[in-house]
């Protein structure tokens, strides 16, 4: 359970018991029904951690509802979104094993998730991690009902792939970006899972090469679907 949870459930509760002291104790159910929901909302389930070598693991739970090549400074990289809707699990964890290279907090609007603008117009929370020969970038970005990003790490931290890293409260969207070389695993529509779920796997022989310094990162992705 994230922490938020028992915060809000609390709040609820106590807004229960002025309610139902106020007015008649009937009222009191509406906002024991959302302290239930808020602790529901904010679970925080232990996953299994793949250990394949140059795995991708989905940074949130949710469904993969776009899959193509963006450009960035005109090198093309694979980026796969994941909306999370109100029901999921909202817990975001990084997608590999690294450091933490960059990261860019943006303010913007809170239009639909689910559309494409979304990408480059809502506010996001854009993080470039480098490990296992490789440099991953992942956006968290606000939906509609979102209005609070939240990441836990600094730049310069390592982290385990599938470590818990943050979290976007209520709707909202996931975006990863990797190399063109990789072998997708999952398809338009897959239900995925933070942190459990491979995305794809990057081909990283011993000693590889990275797919790009992370300190040249210096963007939105663009174009793609």
């Amino acid at each position: 359970m994230v922490r938020d949870g028992y915060l809000y459930a609390l709040a609820m509760a106590l807004l229960a018991i002025l309610l139902g002291w106020l007015t008649v104790p009937a009222v009191a159910i509406i906002p024991i029904l959302l302290g239930c929901f808020f602790l529901w909302f904010f679970r925080d389930p232990e996953r299994s951690i793949p250990q394949t070598r140059g795995a991708i693991v989905s940074p949130g739970d949710g469904k993969v509802t776009s899959i193509g090549l963006v450009n960035i400074e005109g090198r093309p990289w694979n980026r796969i979104s994941i909306f999370l809707s109100v029901f999921n699990v909202h817990v975001n964890r990084s997608p590999i094993s690294g450091t933490i290279r960059d990261m860019e907090y943006r303010k913007g609007k809170f239009a639909n998730a689910m559309g494409a603008a979304s990408a480059e117009h809502n506010e996001q929370n854009i993080v470039t991690v480098e490990g296992e020969g490789q440099v991953v970038i992942f956006k968290q970005i606000a939906g509609l009902l979102a209005r609070r990003i939240v990441f836990t790490k600094q730049v310069g931290e390592t982290v385990a792939r599938g470590e818990r890293v943050g979290l976007i409260k209520f709707g909202s969207r996931v975006d990863v970006l990797f190399a063109p070389e990789a072998a997708v695993h999952v398809k338009l529509g897959s239900t995925v899972h933070g942190g459990s779920s491979v995305l794809a796997v990057v081909p990283t022989p011993p000693g590889g090469t990275q797919t790009r310094p992370a300190q040249q990162y210096a963007g939105p992705a663009t174009g793609g679907k």
